[in-house]
């Protein structure tokens, strides 16, 4: 049995409710392989040096300060001991997690990183979320506390966003996406079916939803944003920071740079090419600045009909709050409307009650396991809305125990039934009133009738607040389902078995000074392993500079970029750092 990392008494990761720690998985570090720790070894040397003019002085200072190595691969268990210093947390999980659970670990302080990590041939850029782009991307920006309060900001905002069945649709299809091209041996038919998939959805994915316009905001900010630093700009958004690639291209010419705002919501974004355009944000403090007009116009802060109707049509668990502070979390199947304003809201199958985000006693999705209804709004002809009224006005209009009342909405609907309890929140004012022998009718139509049981009826004129997901999350069992397809693990040829015992012993000769034969490693990886180039720098690094096998590595490496067109800009640079080792080892001299 493996120990996940909640089992170490993390602070953090205690706080974290129950629903979210199902996506967790053990990081087991024996599984890595020594080429696995080759690919992290390149990728952080050479973006290290790349980054230390272009990227936020914010990512090198928080690589140290975050715990993370340029040697090795890191361990959940010691970067959760680095990172809990700066108050947060890392957790792995299996490649891309639903939205809404990712955001809502942000709003926990808690970073979510994959633990797989990418194949050499995809070494530059993947679509895969791994653990390079996770912990070397996000975790050093963090560091950074205006930085660090803006990812939990967006997460607690993110979290709420209202999405679509269009918008799981498009989740599904990215993270299918993401695990073949990381699957070894998928073909480039199934790849191409795969994008053709996510291009489909993207041009038919009509008025893009909250949870897509969060996610817009997502990529420009946080995986592919920009930053101006005094006179120049510079680069703190982790998929530009654990791409080679793109972060030496971005701030080329070629890649049309914006003036971070609002705007970046609403423009979408092709996650299997490299950005034809960024944004730049003035500071840390501006990104806050446009996430807050974007929550001004969420349903969390506007609620009304217009909230109601996202939730209706989200088809998803979703959460109202009226004025009383009375919540009611299910899925929202109708909401009959009045002259332009809700008049009576029902969602369907198990629904829960609560209040300042705590559920109801009595009132948890056992008891309205068939869903629940109740009109909105004042009532007909008193200007007195039943939330204001003191304990006399509610006997006034026999609102009270045991007796017989007919109450009328603005909205025409009609509640009729004997009174046999009710409700209040804190400040005193009734927010559910329950009835016995209870017809609920709007004009011809029976919305309850009385041998249904006991009729529970909300209290609240206005929805002041709607949003995705339950409003106590003890409420549910399963508020956001683990994805169903995992990422693929297969069975290593015996070709990969001897590519990867050369490279275990050439780490074994760097990290302990293990003796090899260096002749021999590469006369193998020459005759077995033609399309390897990896193995080949790090024996040019062990080997004595100027002497005849680093010479004769060097060509050979200068013939696997002219074999490998696509991996010769790697190799080359590569190269160049080596000699530039080398070169400085002299002067040191």
């Amino acid at each position: 049995m493996y120990k996940t990392i909640t089992d170490m008494g993390n602070p953090i990761l205690d706080n974290l409710p129950v629903h979210l720690k199902q996506f967790i998985k053990p990081q087991i570090y024996s599984d890595y392989t020594a080429i696995d720790q080759a690919v992290w070894r390149f990728v952080m040397r050479m973006n290290v040096r790349h980054l230390q003019k272009i990227a936020h002085p914010s990512y090198l200072e928080g690589l140290t300060r975050t715990g993370i190595s340029v040697d090795r691969i890191p361990d959940m268990e010691t970067m959760n001991e680095v990172l809990t210093r700066i108050g947060w947390a890392a957790v792995s999980v299996d490649g891309f997690i639903p939205p809404a659970a990712f955001m809502e670990f942000q709003a926990y302080n808690v970073l979510v990183i994959a633990a797989d990590i990418r194949q050499l041939q995809h070494i530059e850029y993947t679509p895969a979320p791994d653990i390079i782009h996770e912990s070397a991307g996000h975790a050093p920006i963090i560091a950074n506390p205006e930085y660090a309060e803006y990812i939990r900001r967006f997460g607690e905002v993110g979290s709420k966003a209202i999405g679509s069945e269009k918008d799981h649709q498009l989740y599904e299809a990215v993270r299918h996406l993401s695990i073949i091209k990381e699957a070894p041996g998928t073909r480039q038919e199934e790849l191409l079916i795969a994008e053709k998939r996510i291009s489909d959805l993207q041009a038919n994915m009509g008025e893009p939803s909250e949870m897509a316009l969060i996610r817009n905001l997502h990529w420009w900010t946080v995986e592919y944003g920009l930053i101006q630093v005094r006179e120049a700009v510079k680069i703190y958004g982790a998929g530009l920071l654990s791409s080679i690639g793109e972060s030496g291209e971005c701030l080329s010419d070629h890649v049309e740079k914006r003036p971070y705002t609002l705007e970046a919501a609403y423009q979408d974004f092709d996650i299997t090419k490299p950005q034809p355009h960024l944004y730049i944000t003035p500071d840390f403090a501006h990104l806050s600045l446009v996430l807050e007009e974007l929550a001004n116009k969420m349903a969390l802060r506007k609620g009304g009909l217009e909230g109601v109707e996202k939730l209706v049509g989200s088809k998803r668990l979703g959460t109202i709050e009226l004025s009383t502070g009375l919540q009611i979390s299910g899925i929202f199947d109708e909401v009959i409307t009045i002259e332009g304003k809700p008049a009576y809201v029902r969602t369907i199958g198990a629904t829960a009650l609560a209040l300042r985000d705590r559920e109801l006693v009595g009132h948890g999705k056992a008891y309205h396991h068939e869903g629940f209804g109740s009109p909105l709004g004042k009532l007909k002809g008193v200007n007195l809305a039943i939330e204001d009224m003191s304990p006399r006005d509610l006997m006034a209009y026999d609102i009270y125990e045991g007796k017989k009342t007919s109450i009328e909405f603005e909205s025409g609907v009609l509640v009729q039934g004997d009174v046999v309890t009710g409700k209040r929140n804190l400040q005193g004012k009734i927010v559910l009133i329950s009835f016995e022998n209870c017809t609920v009718t709007l004009g011809d139509r029976i919305l309850f009738a009385p041998e249904w049981g006991v009729y529970d009826m909300a209290v609240g004129k206005d929805v002041v607040s709607a949003y995705g997901g339950p409003a106590d999350p003890k409420s549910f069992d399963q508020i956001i389902r683990v994805p169903e397809e995992q990422t693929i693990q297969v069975d290593p040829s015996q070709k990969f078995k001897n590519l990867e015992q050369l490279y275990h012993e050439v780490r074994l000769a760097r990290e302990d000074s293990v003796s090899i034969d260096i002749k021999d490693i590469f006369v193998k990886l020459k005759k077995e392993q033609p399309q390897d180039w990896l193995l080949a720098l790090e024996l040019l690094e062990l080997c004595d500079a100027g002497s005849e096998l680093s010479q004769v590595l060097k060509t050979y490496l200068d013939h696997q970029g002219q074999r490998l067109p696509g991996d010769k800009h790697l190799i080359e640079f590569g190269m160049k750092h080596l000699m530039q080792d080398a070169s400085h080892e002299q002067r040191g001299k």
